[in-house]
């Protein structure tokens, strides 16, 4: 009776220890992924540069970290799931320093690129987290509380990214950053085990080579596509369509790779099953449906003096935005909890209902009502971002093949990231495209329920997503 006590004990602090190094590693992620938002004006200023070349900086920051998540949570099954995630944290911290010394918006680049080589931090913690913590309603709650931290820090990190940029400057902010990518280090160093279920397979560097291409030239596609919002351009287009039809062609080659490699990246077996393109289907058009929605249309609408309420942006932020990562934050881990119990599935379509519940508010009452855009707002924060974020990236996990963990991470980490690509082409052109029209409100309320329609065909792709038996209690 002592001894199994005792191996309980210590299996518990395994896992307490455990949790404080993933979580101080999502932490120092999170807030180098968000931490300078408020501080992009800062940073033009103090580089002597444009806002269109310092928020490209930021678009190049996401598209590596979209671009290494593809293939390093597979890497890290084979040469160790903790040494590829303190490695992460370390090059995390080189680039904070080199974005720090920064003399031009070049090395701001060269700085903001290696960072984004930590861009697979939050699905990697997951599968460490998966690989030792095999009680399921345990799983779903500290699940739930890594995965929240991916939707904001509680709304702190806006807050101190503005104040360390307001009060000593954007290269602060990214002294901040290595300070915590150090922290970090350490405590994975310290209180996280080694594993690599994949020891001894050879990495389909291949593979890698073609699936990086497809997905990196279909972004930047997008990336082009969305300056065509702006102003059209003949150039632009037709670089767009370059793109399009290069990442179609690496697409093709992937495939055809991984059909004949003897040890592929991707099964092309996995690929045709349900458990794999339904979930990174149901992500993209949730993260297109609704990504721009709450990070650029709402916000513009109620800073908006006219047809919006004509409210600063702090005031703006402290209303609408920092409760909705508050909420987030606060309910992640509950729905977390209850995925095991009611199924991973039927958690993430109630919080899908929920969530186009919330954009009908915001559509139809919002934009002639503050209370009620804050209230919408609010429940979008309960049901996205607090339930189905949770969800989507706890699928990526317990469906992944048992012989290729890293494989669906990786590939779910690709489709948010695309998702949020999409939703700044589709919804942005929509308001364009639909403010010639003369009504101001008709157009924002056309984008929302566009929003809206996407949200909808991401619940139909929901129910298409099978059942992690394993991952769930038994009824």
């Amino acid at each position: 009776m002592t001894a199994t006590v005792l191996e309980t004990r210590t299996a518990k602090g395994n896992v307490t220890a455990l949790m404080v190094a993933l979580l101080a590693a999502c932490v120092a992620f999170q807030l180098n992924a968000s931490m300078l938002s408020p501080a992009l004006v800062t940073m033009g200023e103090e580089l002597n540069t444009d806002q269109a070349v310092i928020g490209l900086s930021q678009t190049w920051f996401f598209t590596a970290a979209a671009l290494f998540s593809l293939f390093l949570p597979r890497l890290s099954d084979i040469v160790g799931r903790k040494k590829i995630l303190m490695a992460m944290m370390l090059l995390m911290a080189v680039g904070s320093v080199i974005a720090a010394l920064a003399p031009d918006v070049t090395w701001l680049f060269v700085g903001r690129i290696i960072q984004g080589v930590s861009g697979p931090t939050v699905p990697l913690c997951l599968i460490m987290l998966r690989s030792a913590v095999t009680n399921p309603r345990k799983y779903g709650t500290l699940m739930g509380l890594i995965t929240a931290v991916n939707g904001g820090v509680a709304g702190v990190d806006s807050f101190v990214g503005g104040y360390f940029a307001e009060h000593f400057g954007f290269r602060s902010i990214f002294w901040l950053m290595v300070v915590l990518a150090l922290v970090a280090t350490a405590l994975i160093a310290v209180l996280a085990g080694e594993s690599k279920p994949g020891a001894g397979t050879r990495m389909d560097w291949l593979g890698v080579f073609f699936i990086v291409v497809a997905v990196g030239a279909l972004l930047t596609a997008l990336n082009e596509g969305a300056k065509l919002v702006g102003a059209f351009s003949s150039g632009t287009l037709m670089l767009s369509l370059t793109l399009v039809l290069v990442s179609a062609a690496a697409f093709y080659l992937f495939w055809r790779t991984e059909k004949r490699a003897t040890q592929p990246m991707v099964e092309i077996v996995h690929l045709r099953q349900r458990s794999t393109w339904a979930p990174l289907l149901t992500t993209t058009l949730t993260m297109t449906g609704i990504f721009a929605v709450i990070n650029g249309i709402i916000p513009a609408y109620v800073q908006a003096a006219d047809p919006g309420f004509g409210i600063g942006p702090t005031e703006m932020s402290l209303i609408i935005l920092t409760p909705y990562a508050l909420l987030g934050w606060a309910v992640g881990p509950l729905s977390g909890r209850l995925a095991p119990v009611l199924g991973y599935t039927k958690v993430l379509r109630i919080g899908l209902l929920g969530s186009i519940a919330a954009l009908a508010i915001i559509a139809f009452f919002g934009l002639d009502s503050l209370p009620l855009m804050i209230a919408g707002t609010v429940l979008l924060g309960i049901m996205y971002a607090g339930t189905v974020n949770i969800m989507l990236n706890g699928l990526g996990v317990v469906l992944s093949p048992a012989g290729n963990p890293g494989f669906l991470p990786g590939m779910n980490a690709g489709a948010f990231n695309l998702g949020a690509g999409l939703s700044f082409l589709v919804l942005p052109a929509v308001l364009v495209a639909t403010t010639a029209l003369g009504d101001a409100k008709a157009s924002y309320l056309t984008v929302v329920v566009v929003g809206l329609a996407l949200t909808i065909a991401a619940f139909a792709a929901s129910l298409l997503i099978p059942k992690p038996v394993e991952a769930e209690v038994a009824a």
